[in-house]
């Protein structure tokens, strides 16, 4: 019982630390930093379904085809900016949770070739799935 209280609250103390490091990422940057500097990175998810490698980038509010996708090497770059609404620009925020800003993920993927084979946007993700090659 001790075990599983000690790591449920180990567990919670990782994301406690990895939520500040984002919001650190995203808030306390130089005064006038903005488009060439990546300020955030989106969470994903990657997994391999019927000989598929699929990956899912959680993007709230940006639209999927702003989002530029490369390959360098083994790595695959996704990179684009969500940028802050117009509705916030005269209101008064009271929780800002949602990072904007220009962004880049950079995912390492498993040894192989990949292609590109279907691109999709489902419910504030972006789904890719690429078929290996080799």
């Amino acid at each position: 019982m001790t075990f599983t209280r000690h790591t449920i609250m180990w567990e919670a103390a990782v994301d406690a630390i990895e939520r500040a490091e984002r919001l650190h990422r995203q808030f306390f940057r130089l005064a006038g930093q903005r488009a060439r500097v990546p300020i955030w990175e989106p969470p994903i998810e990657v997994f391999e379904q019927d000989g598929r490698l699929v990956i899912v980038v959680a993007l709230p509010g940006v639209p999927p085809d702003v989002v530029g996708l490369h390959l360098d090497g083994g790595t695959l770059i996704v990179e684009a900016e969500r940028k802050l609404p117009r509705a916030f620009a005269a209101g008064k925020v009271h929780c800002l949770e949602i990072p904007y800003g220009r962004f880049e993920r950079r995912i390492q993927l498993p040894t192989g070739r990949y292609r590109l084979a279907q691109r999709d946007a489902e419910h504030g993700c972006l789904v890719l799935s690429f078929e290996r090659l080799d």
